[in-house]
């Protein structure tokens, strides 16, 4: 038996050190929050994704009494986005959350279901896809979904 290591490289940034276009996509994600509705958990999440053609789409989380029939910020966007525009791949997505009290201090990431989702939308395209995590203390940002979920499940899994 030996013992391996895992490690992954992300950025922290503020909101100013992004590019104006980043910056777009994080107060897009931020608005997003108040299309939310999070009538049980009183827990807003807003999400926006980029796609090649500079066109932004957002999603919000949206929670029913039938658990769980309700969905997440993360997919209500991405899903939003590859019906509409399905012949686009997403290049980045941004999420951002806020509770009763106001938008979070520490980035929150993506539940297991999203990160699967990201990571087909990753394999579908071949390219990955940029993630900014908001939180007032900073941004997290990671230059793929296999940074959040590095032991995947894709198609090729079935095929091998």
């Amino acid at each position: 038996m030996k013992n391996l290591t895992l490690s992954i490289s992300y950025q922290m940034a503020q909101l100013s050190e992004l590019s104006q276009e980043d910056q777009h996509l994080v107060h897009s994600a931020i608005q997003a929050t108040a299309n939310s509705y999070a009538h049980y958990s009183h827990f807003h999440v807003g999400a926006a994704v980029r796609l090649e053609n500079g066109k932004e789409i957002i999603g919000a989380n949206q929670e029913n009494a039938a658990f769980p029939s309700g969905l997440c910020g993360e997919r209500t966007a991405i899903f939003a986005a590859q019906a509409q525009f399905p012949e686009q791949r997403i290049v980045a997505l941004a999420i951002a959350a806020k509770n009763p009290q106001g938008l979070i201090k520490k980035p929150i990431t993506p539940c297991g279901q999203c990160r699967q989702v990201i990571m087909e939308v990753e394999d579908r395209y071949q390219a990955p896809v940029r993630i900014l995590l908001y939180g007032t203390d900073g941004i997290l940002i990671f230059n793929s979904v296999k940074d959040l979920l590095p032991f995947s499940f894709v198609d090729a899994n079935m095929k091998k």
